[in-house]
């Protein structure tokens, strides 16, 4: 299997990469996948690279030598585009410390990276890592399923533990929310009360995924008031007063398109193409939805746009993520609202098409594929194109 996968490898010219690092039984493993498109389908392929068992401490040292390993093993090491992980800070000093920039004479944009502070190394870490001193990683890119899942957990979280109006009312009722939970998962009977009252089981929330956190409450607000709190009183625990109910739908209601937007991007086949798009229809619903909350929750959602601009401010005027996104056919230019940004993002993709024009191969003849149900394009509701059309010169 192993064979096979670098014999593809050898005809593939650009590929990206995933690492993550998890610990079961008291065992670490750092986890690599590849992707990249057929040159003959142009379908995204997709395949595990490792599963590789991670000892010692997790330095950021220690992750750039595993993954170099791994990609050298495969003979990608110059052929990774990109390399995607989550947020956490171990990562990030990898990459910041390894990847080399290189510099473009047609890069119109100032290059960043050299005015990041100094970067600071334990010597005994260094010194602990076995190298020849040449490391190099690909650019990184940071997950942005688990960006949002932080806006989620954290940054909405902090907001809601440190306003006026949300501080009592928010800690109260998810208070009251896991006693629910805690009492329906660990007893049977409680689990079949809740059946009995409701009609319906109640979900339970995961620690690592937030999107279960908004379905478990969103369970618990669909139960007329009435019924859940003979539900709280079967169960021994407090009941829901009308504030506390209303900040449930409430928070419902606003974390809503955040986790539509949470499920398109952590699909299983969702392309670079498809963050910006979902990004900017994101920002624009959680705004509109700020008439039709109440005073207690209606700055919940100033607090999410402003949460995504920040943590997602490199992402939103990338070149790379501009040119994936108009180059996506099912968005073309149809989510930018802007008509200035608009013309600038269509010079940008011209500009680019014309640099690499002289040198692109003939691609295959693709059917285009439509939208197929449950890919989200329902979460966008972009108005139809003109009918026009247009030579691949245009």
């Amino acid at each position: 299997m192993e064979n096979n996968l670098k014999g593809t490898m050898e005809g593939v010219d650009f590929v990206s990469t995933t690492a993550d690092i998890w610990t079961a039984n008291n065992k670490s493993f750092m986890g690599v996948t590849i992707h990249w498109i057929d040159r003959v389908t142009l379908e995204h392929k997709k395949a595990a690279l490792a599963c590789k068992r991670m000892r010692g401490r997790h330095t950021f040292d220690a992750i750039a030598v595993a993954l170099e390993e791994i990609h050298s093993s495969y003979g990608v090491l110059n052929k990774v585009v990109a390399t995607v992980t989550d947020n956490a800070s171990n990562f990030i000093k990898a990459f910041k410390t390894y990847h080399v920039v290189t510099s473009e004479s047609d890069d119109d944009e100032d290059d960043e990276e050299g005015q990041d502070e100094v970067t600071f190394t334990d010597v005994s870490e260094a010194l602990s890592v076995e190298n020849d001193g040449l490391l190099t990683l690909p650019p990184h890119y940071r997950c942005a399923s688990h960006t949002l899942n932080l806006i989620s957990s954290c940054d909405i979280d902090k907001y809601l533990n440190s306003s006026t109006n949300t501080k009592a009312v928010y800690r109260t009722s998810v208070a009251k929310c896991t006693a629910l939970w805690t009492k329906a998962s660990r007893s049977t009977v409680a689990s079949e009360q809740v059946h009995e009252v409701s009609q319906r089981k109640l979900l339970v929330p995961s620690s690592t995924r937030w999107n279960s956190f908004y379905n478990a409450v969103g369970r618990i607000a669909e139960i007329p008031m009435t019924e859940l709190n003979s539900l709280c009183t079967k169960l021994g625990v407090k009941c829901f007063n009308d504030r506390e109910y209303k900040f449930l739908h409430e928070y419902c209601i606003a974390m809503k398109p955040l986790t539509t937007g949470l499920d398109i991007l952590q699909g299983d086949n969702c392309s670079y193409g498809v963050l910006l798009p979902t990004l900017e229809v994101l920002m624009v619903k959680t705004h509109t939805l700020k008439d039709t909350l109440s005073r207690m929750t209606a700055d919940l959602a100033d607090v999410i746009v402003n949460a995504i601009q920040t943590r997602f401010a490199d992402v939103l005027d990338s070149k790379d993520a501009l040119l994936a996104a108009v180059s996506c056919p099912k968005f073309k230019t149809r989510w930018l609202r802007d008509e200035d940004r608009k013309q600038r993002v269509k010079e940008l993709l011209m500009a680019e098409c014309a640099s690499i024009a002289p040198v692109a191969e003939a691609a295959a003849s693709v059917p285009a594929k439509s939208a197929v149900p449950g890919d989200g394009m329902d979460f966008f509701g972009f108005e139809l194109e003109p009918e026009e059309t247009y030579t691949a010169e245009k």
